[in-house]
């Protein structure tokens, strides 16, 4: 005796049930469907099915039951009942054709209470690799869909701090070492994990900066700086001409881009003291290994580099995030501003006339930062050093960049003062203390035009209120 035909969705002459799917916008489709199935494979339908349901619809002949849906689910629910006729045994993975598809009938399982399908579902979907908008769709729907369908969210579930610890301490290590070229890709996207890994923006940090976490960054970055001031020894110990091949200067960026990004994270970990003392010891040899070069765009490029790193480390100093003695900061003003003012018309011009130079990719605030940090520096420095730096401003060309006019105004305000506040202090001695002052600016006024006549100048426009205002200043001491 021959078995019987299996059962087919939409087959009129053998379906004892009309399932009616609608929609509140109007649609209205009839699917005929086989009660033994529906009941067999979905509590939902077994349950409206059953005699213990209080009302029973005919329709067509048949019993029928009504399901509502969103317009949107539509598809998911008509392909739900397709797969009601399907074995599923895992050999058909394509019955699920795709995973927002997977997903849609995910829903449609859950809410008609069809286990098979939930289960299978899931599989796929644990499986399957997700796009960012698919995974964000699933970390909305899977959280209320019972425990079959948690197994989905286990590659997103939070991770074992000391598995976090492993692969951050394995990265930084990777993100500070000088690998081949070919690998620099790899290490950037290595770098850039990292800081995110740091980052507290609307989620908290993904470690916790503890002093092991600290002390291996700044192991990693002592090896990265020494590696680097062996490249600085080599250039300078080296033939003018071969520092300077192409190969030798992408190698000395590479170094200067691991550099600034090193100091990133040292400043999210507040551990920069050691990086900073290290690039004050190395900035003499920095400035002479990039002045030695020409000026073509390659080296233009390193130098914004170089400068970039170096306003990092300034700002540092300047604002007080790293202490220094006064000797030090009296030398990074002393060394980074003449590079600074010489260098930036250099690079303006690269990025303004050059058509063959390197497309630079510049800090739009980097210029104003930069002034603003040395500013603040030559402000921390004892007043007769504050008086030589500006004595050398208000006597060069580029008096444009870095503009002094708020040191030199907080400089006379304090030469002013001076006298009353240490008169206060030491006594009747206000009368010496003026005619030191009145000598000391007669003398510096003299040098200074001093110079200006050895260059055979006059005293530059852009000067004239600054000297106005000194002049007013001291005038009015009495």
């Amino acid at each position: 005796m021959e078995s019987p035909e299996p059962s087919r969705i939409g087959d009129r002459s053998t379906s004892d049930v009309v399932v009616r799917l609608r929609t509140h916008e109007g649609r209205d489709d009839w699917f005929y469907c086989h009660s033994l199935i529906l009941i067999e494979k979905s509590k939902y339908f077994a349950d409206r099915l059953s005699e213990d349901w209080p009302t029973c619809q005919i329709l067509d002949s048949r019993n029928c039951v009504e399901v509502y849906c969103e317009e949107s689910d539509f598809d998911h629910h008509v392909n739900f009942l397709r797969l009601l006729y399907v074995v599923i045994d895992g050999s058909l993975e394509d019955i699920w054709h795709g995973v927002k598809n997977a997903l849609g009938i995910l829903r449609v399982a859950v809410e008609l209470e069809c286990a098979q399908i939930v289960g299978a579902c899931a599989n796929y979907l644990e499986a399957m690799p997700w796009e960012e908008a698919e995974e964000d769709e699933i970390l909305k729907i899977i959280p209320g869909m019972g425990s079959k369908a948690q197994p989905i969210l286990a590659r997103v579930q939070p991770v074992n701090p000391t598995a976090v610890l492993r692969i951050f301490l394995s990265a930084i290590k990777f993100a500070t070492s000088s690998p081949p070229s070919a690998m620099n890709d790899l290490k950037t996207s290595a770098q850039e994990q990292l800081e995110y890994m740091l980052t507290e923006d609307d989620d908290a940090p993904l470690l916790t900066a503890d002093q092991e976490v600290k002390f291996e960054v700044k192991e990693c970055v002592k090896r990265l700086f020494t590696r680097f001031s062996n490249m600085l020894e080599a250039l300078l110990c080296g033939p003018v001409e071969s520092a300077y091949e192409k190969g030798k200067m992408q190698s000395f960026q590479s170094y200067l881009s691991d550099l600034s990004w090193a100091f990133q994270i040292l400043n999210k970990l507040e551990i920069m003291k050691e990086f900073v003392n290290s690039w004050v010891g190395a900035s003499d040899k920095i400035v002479l290994v990039v002045e030695q070069a020409s000026s073509v765009a390659e080296i233009i490029e390193t130098k914004l580099k170089v400068i970039e790193v170096a306003a990092k480390v300034l700002e540092a100093i300047g604002y007080g995030n790293v202490i220094l003695p006064t000797a030090k900061r009296l030398h990074m003003v002393k060394v980074w501003l003449p590079f600074v003012r010489i260098t930036k018309p250099l690079i303006d011009s690269a990025t303004t006339n050059s058509k063959d130079a390197p497309e630079l990719k510049i800090d739009g605030e980097l210029w104003q930062s930069l002034e603003s940090t040395f500013v603040s520096m030559v402000l921390t420095l004892p007043s007769e050093d504050q008086a030589e730096i500006l004595t050398e401003w208000l006597g060069t060309e580029n008096i444009h960049y870095p503009d002094f006019t708020e040191a030199f105004e907080v400089w006379c305000y304090r030469s002013k003062v001076a006298k009353r506040r240490l008169a206060d202090m030491l006594g009747n001695h206000g009368l010496c203390l003026e005619s030191v002052v009145e000598k000391w600016f007669l003398s510096w006024l003299h040098q200074l035009l001093q110079q200006l006549h050895s260059k055979g100048k006059e005293a530059p426009k852009e000067h004239n209120s600054c000297y106005k205002k000194t002049f007013s200043l001291l005038v009015s001491c009495g």
